[in-house]
């Protein structure tokens, strides 16, 4: 009787992991062991071809005194610092789509329609809008300052034209996840605060936002790694261009490594490490703030 006790104790512990097993191999095949030779290639000098050439931090020291990779640096940090408008934005929206009103329907199909599309084709779609010569945006900023702007072709705008493509699709992202946090709140909360007279901020700040923190949480960490890796947009709408202004370190570590001039496998993965450091930092920053408040709520 104690070994059948023991036996069923022990395939009620294994049963999980093997369930995990396969996801977990998978994981360490496609993401684990690419990082560690992505860490290993970037500390040679290889053209993917031929031998690797131990060059030790070579790679990284010619990195820091490349002025293109601080450009590509600067526009991540105004691609993270604006694509994080996308997780507030999808907020409102969300609230404003949980109502019952008429309509509401065509509505949510409206703002849920960039979700569905691709990158390529919103790429497209920001590129005719923004063009000189028939596109909408230009023509009505000819219309207000009697002078039209290329936004692609302006060093000063390029950037931010492209983080306003990016943010339209991220913006429908964020409100999905909102919209199924906010069908799985608590309505007794919601009945107790509006008895104790909570309205409008009150209830969102005490009641609402507090229960959709695991939404919150995928928001952030997919946004941020969506502004981090941006390399889509940029290389439909710019190509890096003009003269370098819109490149990122996605684009940059192409550009060196995979693109038809570029043989710099050591450099690019040097590149990429940079890029998941960066991420790994401010994601963890995050997770442990969550954590953090968890404990203390």
């Amino acid at each position: 009787m104690s070994t059948t006790r023991l036996t069923r104790r022990s395939q009620r512990k294994l049963a999980p992991w093997l369930f995990l097993a396969p996801g977990m191999l998978m994981f360490l095949v496609y993401v684990i062991v690419p990082i560690l030779q992505s860490i290993w290639i970037s500390f040679h000098e290889w053209d993917g071809l031929g031998p690797m050439t131990w060059v030790g931090l070579q790679n990284y020291v010619d990195l820091l005194d490349d002025d293109s990779f601080y450009t590509s640096l600067e526009n991540n940090v105004i691609w993270l610092a604006l694509y994080l408008l996308a997780v507030p934005a999808g907020l409102f929206i969300a609230l404003f789509l949980n109502q019952t009103v008429a309509g509401i329907r065509f509505y949510k199909s409206l703002f849920f329609f960039p979700f569905v599309i691709s990158q390529v084709v919103v790429g497209l779609i920001f590129s005719w809008f923004y063009a000189p010569d028939f596109g909408l945006l230009p023509k009505i900023l000819g219309l207000l300052t009697g002078q039209e702007i290329a936004i692609l072709a302006d060093e000063r705008f390029a950037t931010y034209g492209v983080i306003a493509a990016g943010l339209w699709p991220q913006i429908a992202y964020c409100m999905i996840l909102y919209l199924t946090g906010l069908n799985n709140i608590n309505p007794e909360l919601v009945e107790a605060a509006r008895m104790d007279n909570a309205r409008g901020w009150s209830m969102l700040w005490h009641i609402i936002i507090p229960q959709l923190r695991p939404a919150t949480f995928i928001a952030i960490v997919v946004t941020v790694i969506g502004a981090l890796r941006s390399f889509d947009l940029v290389s439909i709408m710019t190509v890096g261009g003009p003269f370098g202004a819109t490149r990122v370190l996605s684009y940059f570590m192409y550009e060196q490594s995979l693109s038809e001039y570029g043989v710099a496998m050591g450099y690019g993965a040097a590149i990429a490490v940079v890029l998941f450091a960066i991420m790994l930092v401010f994601i963890s920053l995050f997770i442990v703030r969550m954590l953090s408040q968890e404990r203390n709520g």
